[in-house]
């Protein structure tokens, strides 16, 4: 196979054919299983992982995604612990896709590493480029989010609903709007009380 038909080209931020039969392969292996994924959704939690472990790159302790969870590759997905989606998750991973620790997504979250060219007879042609998209621990992304390629998100942040991100958000922040930009800093302020409460009870 030609090197530049190759996922190691995708994740490398060059321009490569998304039209070339090893991605169009690996495109409809990861639909079937997502599909079959989805369609176990209530039924067989055990069966369930292990398709996500042999479909992602890698997984960590404990990932959930609710229905209906859709992925371009799967194999450039890497999940940390507790990961948790909600509805109608989207994860474009012509890039590598990085999740964190303890990481919470809304429904309609979408994440998206891959571009087509801006010529057009180059897009014609399935020209496309990917950057990498990495999600530190601890962070809350919420409903109907679009995270779009070449992004980090900080540690412990919250990405507002309805928010696209276009450039890297800082940690301990949090985001809204269109483009993206930071609201306030979480503070000590934030803090409710509620595990002082949930344990005394």
């Amino acid at each position: 196979m030609n090197e530049l038909l190759g996922f190691d080209v995708s994740k490398s931020g060059k321009m490569y054919d998304d039209l070339s039969e090893v991605f169009t392969k690996t495109r409809k292996q990861a639909a079937n299983a997502t599909t079959e994924y989805n369609a176990l959704y209530g039924k067989d939690e055990q069966k369930r992982k292990e398709i996500l472990q042999k479909l992602l790159g890698s997984v960590g302790e404990d990932p959930f995604f609710e229905q209906d969870f859709r992925c371009e590759f799967g194999k450039n997905i890497h999940l940390g612990d507790r990961f948790y989606a909600n509805f109608d998750c989207i994860l474009l991973d012509g890039g590598e896709i990085i999740i964190g620790n303890d990481v919470l997504f809304g429904p309609r979250v979408g994440i998206f590493t891959t571009n087509h060219a801006t010529d057009s007879a180059e897009r014609k042609a399935g020209g496309c480029y990917s950057k990498d998209v990495v999600i530190k621990d601890n962070v809350w992304v919420g409903a109907n989010v679009t995270i779009n390629q070449g992004v980090t998100i900080g540690e412990n942040t919250i990405i507002g609903s309805g928010s696209v991100v276009t450039k890297s958000i800082p940690a301990d922040v949090i985001v809204v709007g269109n483009p993206c930009r930071v609201l306030r800093k979480i503070t000590e302020q934030d803090k409710t009380g509620y595990q002082s409460n949930r344990h005394s009870n």
